[in-house]
């Protein structure tokens, strides 16, 4: 079985990202795709544990920008693909893991953005690069493709379908289905709405997702959103966990310690 999980950890001051450590320390999940990462002390000191620990990191630090992160207890078969092409590298991680079959896993962490023009187009034309990238992969590469994290938008058919998304937000998604994409929640729970960020007002978005490429889809073994990140202050967003029916190499790494301090894991 194989596992990946993905949480937005709100680039997290040092004090949360060692209680993050050790929520993250407590999982059973093999990969772990953190989006919303930072330059600053709180994710160095959480990816330099899982370093420490023998984890594979995979992380584009931009000093002037927030950005995704890939850990993995699978081994790293080969980094040099596609999708470091996009508009804003450091928002993407990526790599092809060690499983039976081969998968490409990615962590995604997509710009918000507000009503300024500046920031629509940053947005637009970062989901315009990742769609292009996706399309540029070889086939089998999209096929046995995971992908993960923040995407920061909601489909046409959200309940309730907030004001504001524009055309190109609600088009992402479909690019994705377009290019053989499932999305993990929608083939468990059909019909259902989860929230995975929840508003000031109390109004929910689904903003967090997992995709698997269609040679996968079937060997979906279960998915869930988990809250426990929002309940116990550890971030704002809910985590997102998926299980797949495929093997997978594991590294030698020691054990993780449930509370993320120094005793290491």
């Amino acid at each position: 079985m194989f596992s990946v999980l993905t949480v937005n950890i709100g680039a997290a001051a040092r004090d949360r990202a060692e209680r993050m450590l050790g929520w993250l320390a407590s999982r059973p999940e093999q990969v772990f795709l953190l989006t919303e990462t930072s330059a600053g002390t709180g994710t160095t000191y959480l990816l330099d544990r899982f370093r420490q620990a023998g984890w594979a990191v995979i992380n584009t630090p931009d000093v002037g920008d927030r950005g995704a992160a890939l850990v993995s207890q699978v081994p790293v078969v080969d980094q040099a693909w596609p999708l470091r092409e996009v508009s804003i590298p450091g928002r993407v991680a990526a790599a092809l893991l060690d499983t039976q079959p081969a998968t490409y896993v990615v962590a995604l962490y997509v710009p918000s953005r507000d009503r300024s023009q500046a920031k629509t187009e940053r947005k637009q034309i970062f989901i315009r690069s990742v769609v292009d990238a996706l399309a540029g992969l070889p086939a089998d590469y999209r096929d046995n493709l995971v992908l993960g994290g923040d995407y920061n938008v909601i489909t046409r058919t959200h309940r309730p379908l907030h004001p504001g998304f524009l055309p190109f937000e609600f088009a992402f998604l479909e690019a994705l289905q377009e290019h053989g994409l499932a999305d993990a929640h929608d083939h468990c729970w059909p019909g259902s709405q989860p929230y995975s960020w929840i508003g000031r007002t109390g109004d929910g978005y689904r903003y967090d997702y997992l995709h698997v490429g269609k040679a996968l889809a079937d060997r979906i073994g279960s998915c869930a959103y988990l809250h426990e990140t929002r309940e116990q202050s550890l971030t704002d967003h809910a985590a997102q966990t998926l299980t797949l029916h495929i093997d997978a190499t594991i590294l030698d790494t020691g054990e993780m310690a449930e509370s993320g301090k120094i005793a290491l894991f």
